[in-house]
């Protein structure tokens, strides 16, 4: 990953947008990592796998709820599918 300070990523906009569809890019501020350019289609994979990340945590927590499940054939009978 490519690390610029944010005096240079300003007169390099373009071509660190062109640049970011094959790394990511950090721009630096004062020496610190202050924000960090991806591709479009980077960002959506990471998203997705954050989202996934969270999805498996609530199945998880669910899986460990202790509290008694409704069982099945009691909510076909309230839903008028038994």
């Amino acid at each position: 990953m490519t690390t610029i300070p944010l005096s240079d990523a300003r007169r390099e906009l373009a071509s660190l947008i062109d640049q970011a569809q094959t790394e990511a890019i950090t721009i630096s501020r004062h020496g610190i990592p202050a924000a960090v350019v991806l591709s479009p289609s980077r960002y959506e994979e990471l998203l997705s796998v954050a989202q996934d990340i969270e999805d498996l945590a609530l199945i998880q927590a669910s899986l460990d709820d202790p509290s008694p499940a409704i069982p099945w054939e009691m909510v076909k009978k309230e839903l008028g599918l038994a």
